[in-house]
């Protein structure tokens, strides 16, 4: 596109590329990637083997006149025969956040990884948003170009129009948190899908474990450690009332060494509250108080944490009874509590409390580890909350149907 048309995309806040180029060097000198309408601008920096070197991930948050170096990671390579995005290459990952956090991740070959707090000032954190026109060349002390760079835009050649029969199926865009997945489909049965270790999994009929009452109306999901505060993580508003507790499961088949034969189990790849039979059109990724979109990189996940591989679904209006309860009958060992009991029916969930004076419950169910296990909202075309979801391990894959095809699955 021309100069002027990048021009008037950035007023617009719609997306466009600058691709920064030096005559008689095949490789760019660096990408700039601008959508103000995602809060984002992107830098990727490139050697002369056209490797990149390093990538910066720039926010605009609430002040317009200036830009986070959200995240950057930067690769030394080290040799020309390494291959861009080498596993073994040390490269040097830094996350930084508006309200002074951050991290800096050295990975070394052979070495490992360790992870510190980086000694970042100020005016490292942020940097002034450049007018259109008038961005500088970061990489200019990369590529030892020592003299005032300026730049002359390149004639436009003719392009494909965007969502045109040629344009790229690898057009950019700006990056995005983590996506649901079928999940609708873990719910149905018959559906074929593997989780890359077990080449065929079929999912069975859910597991109806209980209920759960809400009386509240407002739905906690955390870990229900007491320990990391005296309220959920997420929660999320729900009509008040009481609701189905479900597991989804599959069957497959795998060869049992300590048997030498081929054995059939059923594992649970889910929790559900089930709020209603109306389909789910959509699901979303549910966020705690402290979670602001504008900063997630690709892929990344908002949740809840555990350390103990335990999750719960509760009551949030009773939170700091129920997980009290919690905290006397599975921490503290305390003989047969009042308003506490043990889940023993072979599914994920394994403990209930509940609290007589509001009428809220809460249930724990078992994680397949530690970390941070994403809450997905499912919403009818209405916009009304039909389920509450938690993978207890990674999304599986589907696969096709015996006739080819895949399952019609709600993203």
């Amino acid at each position: 596109m021309s100069a002027e048309e990048a021009r008037e995309r950035d007023a617009a806040g719609s997306p466009y590329v600058v691709v920064y180029r030096e005559p008689g060097r095949k490789a760019p000198l660096e990408v700039r990637l601008v959508s103000w309408q995602d809060h984002y601008v992107g830098l990727c920096v490139y050697d002369a083997q056209g490797r990149r070197t390093y990538e910066l991930d720039m926010r605009l948050l609430d002040d317009p006149s200036r830009l986070l170096r959200r995240y950057s990671v930067g690769w030394h390579h080290t040799g020309p025969e390494t291959a861009e995005f080498d596993k073994t290459c040390p490269r040097i990952t830094v996350d930084l956040f508006p309200d002074g956090r951050g991290r800096r991740t050295e990975e070394r070959q052979g070495w490992g990884s360790f992870t510190t707090s980086p000694e970042v000032q100020e005016d490292e954190r942020w940097m002034d948003r450049p007018a259109f026109g008038e961005w500088p060349l970061l990489s200019a002390q990369v590529h030892e170009l020592i003299e005032p760079v300026s730049f002359e835009a390149a004639e436009v050649t003719e392009a494909a129009e965007p969502g045109g029969a040629d344009a790229p199926a690898t057009c950019w865009r700006p990056p995005r948190p983590a996506q649901p997945g079928p999940i609708n489909e873990l719910f149905r049965p018959g559906v074929r899908v593997t989780d890359g270790y077990h080449p065929e999994m079929t999912v069975v009929e859910p597991h109806r474990v209980g209920t759960l009452r809400v009386p509240s109306g407002l739905l906690a999901v955390s870990d229900p450690d007491i320990d990391r505060g005296d309220r959920p993580r997420i929660t999320v508003p729900v009509p008040p009332g009481e609701y189905a507790l479900d597991e989804a499961r599959v069957r497959f088949r795998y060869h049992c060494e300590w048997r030498n034969a081929e054995v059939t189990t059923t594992e649970a790849t889910a929790v559900r509250l089930l709020l209603g039979e109306t389909p789910v059109a959509t699901w979303e990724m549910a966020l705690g108080p402290d979670d602001d979109p504008r900063l997630f990189i690709e892929q990344q996940t908002a949740g809840f944490d555990t350390d103990g591989a335990t999750g719960c679904f509760a009551d949030a209006g009773a939170w700091k009874q129920l997980t009290e309860l919690f905290e006397r009958g599975l921490i503290q060992e305390e003989p047969d509590p009042d308003g506490y009991e043990d889940i023993d029916d072979g599914s994920m969930f394994m403990q209930r409390t509940w609290d007589e004076a509001s009428g809220g419950e809460l249930t724990t169910f078992a994680t397949t580890g530690d970390g941070t296990y994403p809450v997905w909202v499912g919403r009818s075309e209405a916009g009304e909350v039909i389920g509450v979801v938690v993978l207890v391990e990674g999304m599986p894959e589907l696969l096709p149907e015996h006739d080819g095809t895949l399952t019609d699955a709600a993203v």
